[in-house]
């Protein structure tokens, strides 16, 4: 149970959030929205403790399940089942049992002996932390989530970003927590995953704060909204599902409209009536009580809801190339002992479109930052054709420089423009004032996301490399993006799960990983892209 009491949230002279009072209680499942960059995720950060607010107080029950946006796994030497056991000690546990399963069959007898006196300690406290059932309980978590044996057997930092956002959701939702602090839960899983997402959180006995742009999610989980309107600085409550709160959201708006425009019919009149009497000198004193009331008058009324401001986003003209800017030859790939893809040739013409398809794992991040340069491929080469400049957008924001400001950042990307054209450039991606001074690593993940395709739109990139580009991004945010990609001239590879990012691409090939088999785009490989 979390309890928040004159909350008040800040950074700098801006206020993003003002004394706001909550709570979450057991069966409490609330969808907390807002436009990116209104402090939805500064908010669960708070609630979790990891922040402390401007004002206010939050009082924590039991311990609480937080899934940041860019979860922080600490040792990546982990194996990924450990890593998910961990989340009730079982990780230890099981470690020391295997260890004394090994020294009873030892030839040495105080070894023996030792691991014999030992390991029935260790399995009472194995069965005392859920024992067996427990470690079915979360096979069966992974296995919802896409995590395979496969997987599940590998160091953490032998996966994808995405995988190990994945396989830190299953830790927390083993966890058993009473309390779930969610940020964007669904980045990263394919359609089947999302789907029993849906269910799990929709029988969720505890309660929960989801923030999601997965609209589905929302209709099908919540059964309270928290709206964090970032012109007021305020979180509107709402006890009604998601249908009904869009519905109640309408029926304010009409409201306010009706109201303030009532107000300010009476207000008119008062006002030509006191400019009337404010001539006679006799009347002066009941002229300005006539404007006084006038004014209380306007000022006891909501005024419209500010329409919430969306990036204007258009990628760059691109530089003059070649025919063949990019290509790529033999390239493959391993990590340790596992095969990624092995044999992958490509070839980009100008102006070409290519998606990327394949399952979780595939090596689709893996071949974008083969492409980018990020990584060296273990075999075979990246050949850049005549004039190649490249952009890449990468799903876990890591080109960024998180330890610059917005400002540097985008000054890095673009040396060449003058202080006035960054600032401009930044006020058109809704970084103004205080926030283009802000550090990157403090941004949330859509002002992440704003903020890395700002450096795009600058670069003049010809080809663009593209990975989740629409993860994070509110709808409005996100139908901006779309729209910019449909008209971009020069070449795309994407590597997306959203459907409506294919069909603004309109791509002409398409990439199957691992096999690296290489095919034009139909309609039949549109089915695969959420799968994907």
């Amino acid at each position: 149970m979390i309890t928040a009491h004159g909350v008040e949230l800040r950074f700098g002279a801006r206020t993003l959030l003002h004394e706001a009072t909550f709570r979450v209680a057991p069966g409490d499942r609330v969808g907390l929205v807002g436009r990116n960059g209104a402090g939805k995720t500064t908010l669960t950060k708070t609630l979790a403790g990891e922040t402390l607010p401007a004002g206010g107080t939050i009082t924590r029950g039991n311990e609480i399940g937080y899934l940041p946006q860019d979860p922080r796994t600490g040792d990546l030497d982990v194996v990924a089942m450990d890593r998910v056991l961990s989340a009730r000690g079982l990780d230890v546990i099981m470690t020391r049992m295997r260890q004394a399963e090994k020294e009873m069959a030892s030839e040495d007898p105080q070894v023996q002996a030792a691991a014999l006196e030992r390991y029935p300690k260790l399995e009472t406290r194995f069965l005392a932390a859920g024992g067996y059932s427990a470690e079915s309980e979360a096979h069966r978590i992974t296995s919802n989530l896409a995590l395979d044996d496969r997987i599940l057997a590998q160091p953490l930092h032998t996966l994808s970003g995405g995988q190990r956002r994945r396989v830190e959701l299953a830790r927390i939702l083993f966890s058993g927590v009473d309390t779930l602090l969610l940020d964007e839960p669904t980045n990263h899983l394919d359609a089947d995953s999302i789907v029993w997402l849906r269910e799990y959180l929709r029988s969720y006995s505890g309660g929960f704060i989801v923030i999601s742009h997965d609209v589905e999610l929302l209709r099908a989980c919540v059964n309270k909204v928290f709206h964090l309107d970032a012109n007021r600085g305020e979180l509107d409550q709402y006890n009604l599902g998601w249908d009904k709160y869009l519905e109640q959201r309408e029926q304010d708006e009409r409201r306010r409209r009706r109201e303030r425009a009532n107000a300010e019919k009476k207000a008119e009149t008062l006002i030509a009536q006191a400019n009337k009497m404010r001539a006679k000198a006799t009347k002066a004193t009941a002229a300005q009580n006539m404007l006084k009331r006038a004014e209380r008058m306007l000022a006891g009324t909501e005024g419209e809801r500010q329409t919430d401001k969306v990036a204007a986003l258009r990628f760059p003209k691109p530089s003059p190339c070649g025919k063949t800017p990019l290509m790529a030859r033999e390239l493959s790939k391993s990590y340790g002992s596992l095969e990624v893809f092995t044999g992958v040739d490509l070839a980009i013409d100008r102006g070409s479109r290519v998606v990327i398809l394949g399952l979780n794992g595939a090596g689709k991040t893996t071949m974008l930052r083969l492409l980018a340069g990020v990584e060296t491929p273990d075999t075979g080469e990246i050949l850049p054709g005549h004039g190649l400049k490249m952009g890449y957008y990468a799903q876990e924001h890591d080109m960024l420089d998180m330890d610059a400001t917005v400002v540097e950042n985008l000054r890095h990307a673009a040396p060449d423009l003058t202080d006035t054209q960054v600032r401009t450039t930044l006020g058109s991606f809704l970084f103004s004032g205080d926030d283009a001074d802000k550090p990157a690593h403090v941004l949330s993940g859509g002002e992440k996301t704003r903020l890395a395709l700002a450096t795009l739109v600058v670069s003049s990139a010809n080809v663009l490399l593209l990975d989740e580009p629409t993860n994070n991004l509110d709808p409005a945010s996100r139908r901006e993006i779309l729209g910019a990609l449909n008209t971009y001239e020069g070449a795309v590879i994407m590597v997306t799960h959203d459907d409506g990012a294919v069909d603004a691409l309109n791509p002409e090939r398409v990439l199957l990983l691992p096999d690296g088999d290489e095919d034009l785009w139909s309609d039949d490989y549109a089915e695969l892209v959420s799968l994907a």
